[in-house]
């Protein structure tokens, strides 16, 4: 049995308000639309999302092995166009999912799936508890008796043959893909579905969601350690810590040759897995010699920004027989404070010597070495 997921993001999410359509928007610091994918990753064999005609250079930039398809007019064209491009593929159900509903749980999924060996189709509802009212002109003009009636929502699954004949043979318009179906005459049954498997339509869904990733993963704490040593040259000051310390010699590097910076820089990548400097910053583009440290600081404090960390506190230690760190330590920690934008008490900068012993006891350079604490915001 091949199951197939269909994606459908090529609308424009109007309701949203100003910005980008909802699925391009940030949701714990990634697109909406990576959060739905990754719902279906592992659990269909084959998953193909339809964007709208502008999107596709977002896509290709936002989605890894992903196969796309161009949307219609509408969703049920939209729709059609997934279909019939998997129609050669030898699928025999689908799943056809919003990509606004980036809340969707695997069970939820799986219960979809399951629910096909016994039917044509089948989709997720809730059933509706609250009253139900009538209204004209913001005043409530009568009720509505609630009894049998669903919230509906997606995943929705089919038999894949009898879908694809249903979206040929409907003449358009239909709100989802049940309309679809039930106008063919096919069956549907209604499985469990769940209140955070929400749409997201408006601006405060995307707060609402912000909150249910928050809870289904807890506290996330990550740790990260960066190390760095630069070589003692020609000049006559070093920059350490963003501070520019006189000295009989210059430090040899890229950049700014700033050690301490770098450290700290490496722990906050390191702390997201992202690497270090040299896979953000490569030495081999020209454009980043000589380039002033603090730029490298920022973008990994802006990367842990984007993906939903603060950063609780950052340690650096600088090891160097001279020059002598402490009468800095206190402008060093307000500049980096003030460059990864949190509380200088959450910074500490501090210096030890090596005991004479190695290179930096030679005096031939200086190592620091830095920790950096992340949790989510």
């Amino acid at each position: 049995m091949t199951v197939a997921g269909i994606i459908v993001a090529a609308g424009r999410g109007t309701r949203a308000g100003e910005g980008l359509p909802k699925q391009w928007r940030m949701l714990a610091g990634r697109p909406v639309l990576a959060h739905t994918v990754d719902a279906f990753r592992g659990t269909v064999d084959h998953l193909l999302v339809v964007i709208h005609p502008d999107d596709h250079l977002l896509a290709e930039q936002t989605l890894a092995d992903v196969d796309f398809v161009t949307g219609g007019s509408t969703r049920d064209a939209s729709v059609r166009n997934a279909l019939e491009a998997l129609a050669l593929m030898g699928v025999d159900r689908v799943l056809i999912h919003d990509g606004a509903r980036p809340l969707v749980s695997k069970a939820l999924i799986d219960r979809v799936i399951s629910a096909l060996d016994n039917a044509e189709g089948a989709a997720p509802a809730l059933p509706v508890t609250d009253a139900l009212w009538r209204g004209e002109a913001m005043a409530v003009s009568g009720t509505q008796d609630r009894a049998n009636l669903w919230r509906a929502q997606t995943p929705q699954g089919f038999q894949f043959g009898a879908i694809l004949a249903a979206h040929r043979a409907h003449p358009g318009g239909a709100a989802d893909d049940v309309e679809v179906a039930r106008a063919a005459g096919m069956t549907v049954a209604i499985v469990e579905g769940e209140e955070e498997n929400l749409k997201l339509t408006f601006a405060s869904d995307i707060e609402r969601a912000e909150h249910i990733l928050k809870g289904r993963r807890g506290m996330d704490i990550r740790l990260g350690n960066g190390f760095d040593v630069h070589a003692f040259g020609p000049g006559d000051h070093v920059w350490l810590c963003g501070v520019k310390v006189p000295h009989g010699a210059g430090l040899v590097g890229h950049s700014d040759a700033d050690v301490g910076m770098h450290a700290l820089t490496d722990a906050i990548y390191g702390a997201l897995a992202e690497g270090d400097i040299g896979r953000h910053f490569p030495p081999s583009d020209p454009q980043w010699k000589g380039a002033e440290s603090h730029i490298f600081l920022r973008h990994a404090a802006g990367r842990a920004e984007a993906r939903g960390f603060r950063i609780a506190n950052a340690d650096v230690t600088l090891i160097c027989e001279r020059p002598k760190v402490g009468p800095h330590a206190g402008a060093m920690q307000a500049e980096l404070a003030r460059i990864l934008g949190i509380e200088p008490d959450r910074v500490s900068v501090k210096a030890t010597t090596s005991e004479r012993l190695g290179f930096t006891g030679r005096e031939e350079g200086i190592a620091a070495l830095a920790t950096a604490t992340l949790v989510t915001a």
